[in-house]
């Protein structure tokens, strides 16, 4: 737009110099002014758009203003002059302040024109019409550039918005990642050691006994579980599930039990109702996560004799349900302390499968584990 401008005022500034005399001379210092401003001020600038140099641009103004006047006095060619004024003005100036200006320079070429020629219809439609186009033209691009600035603006908040948004979300998957680790190393690796630092506890008794026999079984036991582990370390490391959940739910339920009776002496009890079918590996993996933490709580904290582990097919639905003889404990009691790891733990493997647990306990009544996953 701006080399539109500069076109017409070269234009405009010719046909007033055509005349010659007084007239050519307005015109030649109009278009000398005008490329000192231009080329001085960098370009037509709105004042408040460059505080620094805000009166160099209303005095360049005023003076271009003054000599489109004094050309429209000089010859009637010179109120071509007052086209470019306009549109300098509506582009140096705010919108109100430009189209006032606007409109007393009209009426001032207005008054000029019908002075020379009388109150025609061409002395004050022509600058008349001339400003009104310019004034919807110029306003009509302000508003195009203020859509297009408010629209820059707004993809800069949404791709600010999105980077801030990716950050959240691997932010978050840190956090669940990390989650899932401490779950994964509090079920396998920390029970797994708890269990071999008991079993070889047992066997120090044994050797102290002098039980050579005894103490070489345990050892043994110890080895064993610590392979175990080491084989559940690298399977969820891999995101795998664990290599006794991939023979099926119920198998792996039964091995859990048998290695539980054979380390702790708790007698652990399997049953199964419904008609047993595969499940998502997802489902099966969380259900023996929750029952082999449910069974190590209440072989380490219970005090229990025995437990009874039973999984229900329920159609829709699969239910796990661990039930001990212990001591018991009051749930809300350990979660104000702090402790209940293991328990958020389960409880968490639950619910991200839109499944709900449950944990019923009292104090000398022994403890209810319920978890109940959707298949």
């Amino acid at each position: 737009m701006q080399a539109g401008v500069d076109a017409l005022v070269v234009v405009l500034c010719v046909l007033v110099a055509a005349g010659g005399g007084v007239p050519a001379a307005l015109g030649a210092a109009f278009a000398f002014v005008y490329a000192v401003g231009r080329f001085a001020l960098g370009g037509v600038v709105r004042s408040e758009a460059r505080p620094a140099v805000r009166p160099a641009v209303l005095g360049w103004a005023g003076l271009l203003t003054a000599l489109a006047v004094a050309a429209a006095l000089a010859a009637p060619a010179g109120l071509w002059l007052a086209f470019p004024v306009f549109l300098v003005q509506l582009h140096v100036l705010p919108a109100v302040a430009g189209v006032v200006a606007v409109a007393a320079t009209t009426a001032v070429t207005v008054a000029v024109g019908t002075s020379r020629t009388g109150a025609s219809a061409g002395a004050v439609l022509g600058p008349v019409i001339g400003a009104a186009v310019c004034v919807g033209v110029v306003l009509g691009v302000r508003a195009v550039i203020a859509e297009a600035e408010e629209r820059r603006l707004l993809l800069q908040d949404l791709v600010e918005a999105r980077s801030v948004l990716a950050e959240r979300e691997r932010a978050d998957a840190v956090v669940a990642e990390r989650e899932r680790l401490a779950r994964e190393i509090h079920d396998t690796l920390a029970q797994g050691l708890t269990s071999i630092e008991l079993v070889l506890r047992a066997a120090d008794v044994a050797l102290a006994g002098g039980d050579l026999a005894r103490a070489r079984d345990l050892v043994a036991t110890a080895r064993t579980a610590a392979a175990e582990n080491l084989a559940e370390a690298r399977a969820f490391v891999r995101g795998l599930p664990s290599p006794l959940v991939r023979a099926g739910l119920a198998d792996a339920l039964t091995t859990l039990a048998a290695r539980t009776t054979e380390r702790t002496g708790l007698a652990v009890d399997v049953r199964t109702s419904g008609d047993v079918h595969p499940l998502p590996e997802q489902v099966e993996q969380a259900l023996w996560r929750v029952a082999q933490q449910a069974l190590a709580n209440t072989a380490e904290h219970a005090g229990a004799r025995r437990a009874t582990v039973t999984l229900s097919y329920l159609g829709d639905a699969v239910a796990l349900d661990v039930v001990d003889d212990g001591r018991g404990f009051d749930p809300a009691a350990g979660r104000a302390a702090g402790r209940g790891r293991g328990l958020a733990g389960m409880s968490a493997r639950v619910e991200e499968l839109g499944g709900t647990l449950h944990v019923e306990s009292t104090t000398g009544a022994g403890t209810a584990v319920a978890a109940e996953v959707p298949v």
